[in-house]
């Protein structure tokens, strides 16, 4: 067996003041999260190291992030953030890139009100210069973004992409009788089969209702790993933030059962190696 990684969890410190997306006062959200309130679920899960992900739109954030690696064995890989607005930040990637641990960058694309943000002929620079630096794109959205993603994809070929959260499909507006799957499958169908980009199985349940069951989530995580292949899925906790719908361990054992149709290999792949080899993650 591989060793096993969660490929996208998160530590904050809100007295910071970056986190901006952050509900003041939220009972769960707006308090601090560190490494010592993670280990001891990573241990019971025999979970060897973690990818720690941007929740604050700030290059200062990061940095933090960064100093939590230093210090934090557990954490293998940093995906960080810089202004793709603002073309000087490229001194910011350039200098950031040279710490062992930082893996890419992650705008926050999904707070952004204009969905053809990314599309801008002022942020190219960002794509061709994470391009250059060999750095990874993880791809935060809604599924309306979803063909702009599929044309960043297909645009910059040698871009390391990963789409977080699988998009974050509406299960909510799938529990009230909407239909929330077939325009979302389809475009994830699109991206698997046009691009070489990869998904994260992480972020489902906390896009359904409260009193979600496994079979609200089934025919998504089915979807993702149907069209993609255990090759190019990595699974994430996204901690703390799944714990608005389920614990750390409700999340995996879901997870390990969407799975258990699964050859071990596919298994491992799920579970930690899709995600060393994209991310390149050091021993």
């Amino acid at each position: 067996m591989s060793a096993r990684i969660d490929a996208h969890q998160h530590y904050w410190q809100p007295a910071r003041g970056d986190y901006d997306w952050m509900p003041k006062g939220h009972e769960i959200l707006d308090r601090p999260y560190f490494p010592d309130d993670l280990e001891p679920t990573l241990a019971r899960h025999g979970i060897a190291r973690t990818v720690l992900v941007q929740a604050a739109a700030t290059v200062n954030e990061t940095e933090y992030m960064l100093g939590i690696a230093d210090a934090t064995e557990s954490v293998a890989g940093v995906v960080g953030w810089i202004d793709f607005e603002n073309r000087d930040d490229i001194r910011h990637l350039e200098r950031l890139r040279q710490h062992p641990k930082l893996c890419g960058v992650r705008p926050m694309i999904q707070d952004i009100p204009d969905v053809d943000w990314m599309l801008r002929p002022d942020i190219g620079w960002a794509f061709d210069a994470l391009v250059d630096l060999d750095l990874t794109f993880d791809a935060l959205g809604f599924p309306p973004h979803l063909d702009n993603f599929h044309a960043i994809a297909t645009r910059y070929p040698k871009l390391r992409t990963v789409i977080d959260h699988c998009m974050k499909p509406q299960i909510r507006d799938q529990m009230d009788g909407k239909d929330a799957f077939t325009g979302w499958a389809q475009g994830m169908s699109r991206l698997a089969g046009d691009t070489d980009v990869r998904c994260k199985l992480s972020g489902l349940v906390t896009e359904a209702h409260e009193g979600w069951t496994i079979e609200d989530v089934r025919p998504f995580a089915e979807h993702v790993l149907q069209a993609f292949g255990p090759d190019r899925v990595m699974w994430g906790s996204d901690w703390p933030v799944c714990t608005l719908r389920a614990s750390y361990d409700q999340w995996r054992e879901v997870a390990d059962t969407f799975c258990a149709s699964l050859t071990q290999d596919h298994k491992d792949r799920v579970f930690g190696g899709t995600a060393w080899e994209f991310y390149r993650l050091s021993a």
